[in-house]
């Protein structure tokens, strides 16, 4: 059986990457940072989604010897210049958790009428392994909301409502949130590679 390891201690992620592969039901072993708490952390030190991605990818592949999945991904606000960008997840600090990430964006968006709250979520995975890595991205447009509503997801789901929708990414089904989220997109531009890299 082969093996693909996910570079993320994010459990969101990781579940969302899993529900993935089961879709395809590649039987493919998968294993993550979570299951190796040796490893240390990766610092993401790159000023994009993608040269953070490498550095994951390229720092556990060097230690785990089987591909890697490494994911980068964040939330762009318009009005806030493109922040919280690469620096989403700690956005109010390296130990930030979630809620406190979402109460600083709130606030910095205090009586911002809805038309200027405009935001998205992109997503970069990268796949690399003993060949040149490959690159999948995917973005999604929405809003911020004016307060946090939902209890599904994780991060700045609970403020996010993407475009066509009246529920943030926390409100919807997963299945639908899947779909139409810059991390099932991406993915989905991944399921070709992945296919054919399982040829082989």
């Amino acid at each position: 059986m082969k093996e693909i390891f996910i570079a993320s201690r994010n459990s969101g992620k990781i579940r969302e990457i899993r529900e993935f592969f089961d879709q395809l039901d590649p039987g493919i072993k998968l294993r993550s940072l979570l299951d190796v708490p040796e490893i240390p952390d990766i610092e993401e030190t790159g000023k994009t989604f993608e040269e953070n991605a490498l550095l994951k990818a390229k720092s556990v592949f060097e230690i785990v010897k089987v591909p890697v999945i490494a994911d980068d991904s964040g939330l762009e606000v318009d009005f806030l210049g493109g922040r919280p960008g690469v620096l989403s997840a700690r956005y109010s600090g390296e130990m930030a958790s979630d809620q406190e990430n979402c109460e600083k964006l709130l606030n910095e968006l205090k009586g911002v009428k809805s038309s200027d709250r405009k935001a998205r979520f992109k997503c970069v995975i990268l796949f690399y392994g003993e060949s040149n890595p490959g690159t999948y991205e995917g973005t999604c447009e929405g809003v911020i909301g004016n307060s946090l509503s939902g209890t599904s997801g994780f991060g700045y789901d609970p403020l996010f409502i993407p475009n066509g929708y009246t529920e943030t990414f926390a409100e919807l089904p997963i299945e639908v949130k899947n779909k139409i989220s810059h991390r099932g997109k991406a993915l989905q531009k991944f399921e070709a590679a992945l296919m054919n890299w399982l040829k082989n």
